[in-house]
């Protein structure tokens, strides 16, 4: 089981995810409390081992934008979270994950998105994620994609991220409010976090 921890914003936080088995590490370059600078970015990301992926979030960003950030820190992957067309995603030669809101209004245009990873998320209240709720996890059975190719988000906390895997069976998980405490992020959360999920893949880190 893969595991992003995404809205990092302190070196502690990325070392404390990393010593973990974190797989993704997430930067939110887009309006957020958890928002960071590139330059801040740059400073953590230096710091990560290679296995470790770099991700870039992005809301409605230009390519050139996000071309340019990403070499500024050095990203392997870019997160799409806003309406980006298809045409975008070709554009950025970089690993890329869309996050979907999921409702059954959304559920058909998922499939056809050129990805890597489709990143199943809340909408609540038109934010785009970081709600900490989470969505109907069975309306992923409607799905016809490849498991392969699902992160889930939205909601997930350590006490519920086994029962979230063993619902929905993605490929990835990735949490952000769900291992923080008074929005800010929770060393002893995240570790718990990571080790549930790798557990219950039958992964020990």
């Amino acid at each position: 089981m893969l595991v992003k921890i995404c809205g990092i914003t302190t070196k502690d936080a990325a070392d404390v995810a990393v010593k973990a088995g974190a797989d993704y590490i997430g930067f939110v370059f887009a309006e957020s409390s958890r928002q960071i600078s590139p330059k801040e970015a740059a400073i953590i990301a230096s710091s990560l081992p290679a296995f470790v992926k770099k991700v870039g979030v992005f809301v409605n960003e230009t390519v050139e934008t996000m071309k340019e950030t990403a070499q500024t820190v050095g990203l392997d992957t870019i997160q799409l979270h806003g309406d980006e067309p298809p045409e975008v995603a070709k554009q950025l030669p970089y690993e890329i994950i869309k996050a979907f809101p999921v409702n059954k209004d959304t559920l058909p245009a998922i499939r056809s998105y050129p990805c890597d990873f489709y990143l199943l998320d809340s909408l609540v209240d038109s934010r785009r994620g970081g709600s900490g709720i989470a969505f109907d996890w069975s309306l992923a059975d409607q799905l016809s994609i490849n498991r392969a190719k699902v992160m889930l988000a939205g909601g997930l906390t350590p006490e519920n991220v086994k029962r979230a895997i063993n619902t929905v069976r993605p490929a990835a998980v990735d949490v952000s409010s769900g291992v923080e405490t008074n929005k800010e992020k929770d060393l002893d959360k995240i570790e718990q976090f990571i080790r549930n999920a790798k557990l219950k893949a039958g992964v020990e880190r």
